[in-house]
Parts: C-alpha cells; structure tokens; sequence
C-alpha cells in the first residue's frame, strides 16, 4: 500500500504542475473530473489512491499557479493579487525573487498547517457557527478599510462599486461555466497584458538571486485570515490576503505582500481539508471532490491528508524553485510583446473552451472595466469587490 501511495503522490505532483502552469485548466476542473469517472472507470481503483492523488494535486497547484501570473499576467482564480507585485519585480529583473516569496509563504503554510491542524479541529467544531453570523459585517469592515486605506477614496469607491455590480451579475448567470474564470482573467490579467502591449514593455535580463525580507509578519497575516476565508461560502484566496494585509503587510512591501499571497493560497486549500473534516463543509474544489469519494473522513484518512499534504509542499517548494529559474532564464531572450499577444489569444480560447460564448463575453467586459481601474491610480486590491460585495448582498438579504 505504501508504494500506491507514493505513486499517487508522484502522479499528484505532475498533475498539480500541469494545472499550475497552463492557465485555466484549473484543479476544480481536474477535480470533478476524476469524481464522474470514479465510478465507472476507477470503480476497481482504492478511494484512499484517488484522495491522495487529489491531495497531492492540489497542494502542488498552490505553489506552482504563481509561475504564470508573475511571468506571463495570467492569473488563476487564487493568484489574481499577485499579477501587479509580481509583474513590478518582474521588470526590475526580479521575477524570480516574486515566484520565490510566494514558494516561501507557501511552505511555510505547510508547517503552519502542520502544527495547527488538529487544534483547529477542536475550535472549529466549537465557533463555525458563532463566526457564521458576522461574516457580512466583517466584510463590510474589510471594505471601508480599502477605502480608507486610499489617498484617492472616490475614485476607490467607484471601483469597489462597479467591480461588485459586475461581479454580482456575472455570479448570478446561472448557466455559466466557472463564472470567476472571465471575470477575474479580465479584471487582473488580460488588462495587464494589455496595457504591457500598450507601454512596449521589455522585460530585463533577470537576477538570479534569494530575496531579503522579513517572512513572519506576512505569515501571522496569512495565519489570522486564511483560517476564516477557508470556513465560509464566497471566501478565499484574495479575500484572505486582503484582509491579512491590513494586519500585517504595508502597501508598499511588495515582497512582503507576495509572502503573504503564497501563504494564504496554500493555507486556505489546507484549512478547506481541515474544514472537511471537522464540520463536513467544503470551501475548494479539491475538498468537494474528497467529500464526494468519501462522504466521512476518519481520523486515519485526516492523518495521511496532513502527511500528504506534508510531503508534497516539500517536493513542489524545490519544483517551483527549479522551475522558476528556468523560467527566468528563458522570458528575457523572448520578445514579451509577442509574449502578452500569444498569452491572450491563449485566454480568449481557454475562456471559450470552459465558459463559451458567454465568457468571452464577460471576458471583454471585464477587460475594460480593470484597464478603466487601471487609469484611476488605485490600488487594484479594490477591484476584489467583483467578490466582496456579491458575499455580503449574499449574506444579507
């Protein structure tokens, strides 16, 4: 039994790096996938294979979906905050130094995850429903802290305003594949490519250096606020790094900021498990996936999550190291105009593959509504309310 488990661990990893590098083919989509044919298919196959197999994927999806938006400004459903720190570095010839600083919140989430996995099981059980009923009003407080974190505040509440209204409407397309796909992909990663075309931006020979910066503020940041993004409907990724930059990470810490995105990204997958297990609800893809295999997760199986979960962030920390220096290596000696062009066009099929239509539809519209954000001069945090306000119209009526 123990070599299945570290094949399916391998075959994980492999598959986690293909869906964390080619944009839109995300683990959600992996996920559903190997439910629909587990019974006919894999019905032979031990369900505990197919848990790690999906474990395994899905952690290594955390670390590696980062390569993409630093190198080419395409962005998962998780990794959209990381296009502009990370596209900055990028053309000060820092792009690996960026996939680097996520690698290192997101391993260390590892330990973090390690460490606090079963105590969070006993508090869990005890406070999910208490939380449950201030989520709105915390959310509200999430977004008059991005306003008054703003020099500009009318300018950042039209963004909040109209980035929600196009985010309620699209969430509310009930016959639409992977909504959030064209809406975040326009808002934070065609605009961007875009507006690269536009400037002719050239991308310097990169640095192959290790990053300097202060990891443990960051992390107590990714620590408060992905435990709570991971528990309840609507909140994830970018909703946790918003929040855990207020209490910790400064608007001008780039570094510091990318830290704390890496760590939020692989703690909220992590606590989606923990989450499963203690109070049988699922926040991810993955965890749904999980559920759907195994209706009740025992104690032993919570057990091997957490090891699988263990050596896999080991093993995708050096993968996305590697592959990072890889990647450095090769963007400069490429035209990145070309670059952005052939990236699009990559999108525009990608969206219509998974969302038809429809999603170029939404794509387009969600384009122009973040090179208008863009424009404005304002942190481009305030275009999470494409997520922010839909959760609290959600909770509230």
């Amino acid at each position: 039994m123990l070599f299945q488990i570290i094949l399916f661990i391998c075959i994980g990893i492999f598959a986690g790096t293909i869906t964390g590098l080619i944009p839109g083919i995300h683990i959600n989509l992996v996920g559903v996938g190997i439910v629909a044919i587990s019974s006919s298919i894999l019905y032979s196959l031990n369900q505990t294979y197919l848990i790690v197999f999906i474990t395994s994927m899905a952690i290594t999806h955390t670390f590696l979906d980062f390569i993409p938006s630093v190198f080419l400004g395409c962005p998962d459903t998780d990794t959209e905050l990381s296009i502009l720190p990370g596209h900055e570095l990028l053309k000060q010839g820092h792009g690996y130094q960026a996939i680097l600083l996520t690698a290192y919140g997101s391993i260390a989430a590892i330990f973090i995850l390690l460490l606090i996995s079963f105590p969070s099981v006993f508090l869990l059980s005890k406070t999910y429903n208490t939380i449950q009923k201030f989520i709105p009003y915390f959310l509200i407080l999430v977004v008059v802290f991005l306003i008054l974190l703003e020099k500009r505040k009318f300018p950042a509440i039209v963004v909040l305003a109209l980035t929600g209204l196009l985010g309620w409407s699209v969430l509310n397309l009930g016959n639409l594949n992977q909504p959030l796909f064209p809406l975040l992909t326009g808002l934070f990663g065609s605009s961007t490519l875009i507006m690269s075309i536009k400037n002719k931006t050239k991308i310097p020979e990169q640095v192959i250096e290790k990053p300097k910066t202060n990891i443990l503020k960051p992390l107590f940041g990714a620590m408060i606020a992905s435990p709570l993004c991971s528990l309840l409907p609507g909140l994830g990724s970018g909703q946790a790094a918003i929040i855990g930059q207020m209490i910790s990470v400064s608007k001008e810490n780039k570094k510091g900021f990318l830290i704390l995105l890496g760590a939020t990204n692989t703690l909220v997958m992590g606590f989606s498990f923990i989450s499963l297990y203690a109070i049988s609800k699922t926040r991810t893809g993955a965890a749904l996936a999980i559920q759907e295999l195994s209706p009740e997760i025992s104690t032993p199986t919570m057990i091997l999550i957490i090891a699988v979960t263990l050596i896999t962030g080991i093993i995708a920390f050096y993968l996305t190291v590697f592959l990072a220096e890889y990647f450095s290596t090769k963007i400069q000696k490429i035209n990145y105009t070309k670059i952005s062009i052939a990236t699009l066009i990559l999108l525009l099929v990608m969206v219509f593959l998974v969302s038809n239509l429809l999603g170029i539809l939404i794509l387009i519209i969600s384009t122009f509504t973040g090179l208008y954000c863009i424009n404005l001069s304002i942190r481009r945090t305030n275009m999470m309310g494409c997520l922010l306000i839909p959760t609290i119209i959600f909770y509230l009526f």
